[in-house]
């Protein structure tokens, strides 16, 4: 028996023309084991009211089209259901499909749905929300919210938006309790990942894994401007976590108590929150597509 698969396409994350997309994806999506639809999203969480029926009905795979903010709509949708997520990444970040050597490459992404092959991954929770990635407070927190509000996305978009911010940005003091263990810090952010990367292949935590049920939590202190090109190197090299800049705990739980109420980000996507703040993780709770030869350390 064939499995069912529904496409779920958000037609305005990243620059790629989803037109062309659908049509590759009806094209090369293998019918003989697969009976595909496609469906294109509407409005913001129209691609989790999707994948939340779908779920319902039985649906074997529902596959997200689209950037981080389309992969962890779908994704919080799936968490803790028998259906499998795929993943065929079209956005400016796709940090969970480059986490699991998913091919930016739109043909071959659909190869490796067509393979098959199936992992089950962990999880996080930032107060009520589902994140695969990423979530945290401070500075990125602080220009997720300024980002959200401009008129393109992409990189360059971003790190325009990364050095404006940078310059009003002032540091805060965190509390930190990491499952018994209480802690203070004054830091310029505080990633908790489950992943290993944002996106864009900055590696905020390089040897967090998906399958470890504990969160990596990297406290990053602050710093001077002339600490950015190193900073920046290590970023991107995955080598943040030998900086004498960071502080890195991994707990299954992490409370966060903070100054004042502010800015927070799951996956990229900034909400405002209070000042006590609640993140767990959720071992083995979303079965994914991954690639036939796929290994995450």
């Amino acid at each position: 028996m064939k499995k069912k698969v529904t496409v779920i396409v958000n037609p305005i994350s990243g620059t790629k023309d989803k037109t062309t997309i659908k049509t590759l994806i009806d094209n090369r999506l293998d019918r003989n084991i697969y009976d595909v639809r496609i469906v294109t999203t509407q409005y913001a969480g129209h691609g989790a009211e999707i994948a939340g029926v779908e779920s319902l009905n039985g649906t074997d795979i529902v596959v997200a089209v689209g950037g981080d903010g389309t992969v962890n709509e779908i994704g919080r949708a799936l968490v803790d259901t028998n259906t499998v997520m795929g993943i065929i990444p079209c956005g400016s970040g796709n940090g969970l499909a480059r986490h699991l050597h998913i091919p930016m490459n739109v043909k071959e992404a659909i190869d490796v749905i067509n393979a098959g092959r199936q992992e089950s991954i962990d999880y996080g929770r930032i107060n009520k929300h589902p994140f695969f990635c990423t979530c945290g407070v401070g500075f990125d927190a602080f220009v997720s919210m300024d980002f959200a509000k401009k008129g393109s996305r992409g990189l360059l978009t971003y790190m325009e938006t990364a050095l404006q911010d940078f310059l009003k940005y002032k540091p805060e003091i965190y509390q930190l309790t990491a499952d018994d263990h209480v802690m203070e810090y004054k830091a310029f952010l505080v990633a908790v990942a489950n992943a290993s990367q944002y996106g864009n292949n900055a590696y905020i935590a390089p040897k967090a894994t998906l399958t470890d049920g504990l969160l990596d939590v990297i406290i990053m202190a602050p710093f001077k401007p002339y600490d950015v090109p190193i900073l920046a190197y290590r970023l991107f090299n995955k080598m943040l976590d030998g900086s004498p800049l960071i502080s890195k705990i991994s707990c299954k739980h992490l409370a966060i108590h903070r100054e004042k109420p502010g800015s927070v980000h799951f996956d990229g996507e900034p909400f405002e929150a209070d000042k006590d703040i609640d993140i767990r993780i959720f071992p083995h709770g979303l079965n994914i597509i991954v690639p036939p030869d796929f290994k995450e350390i």
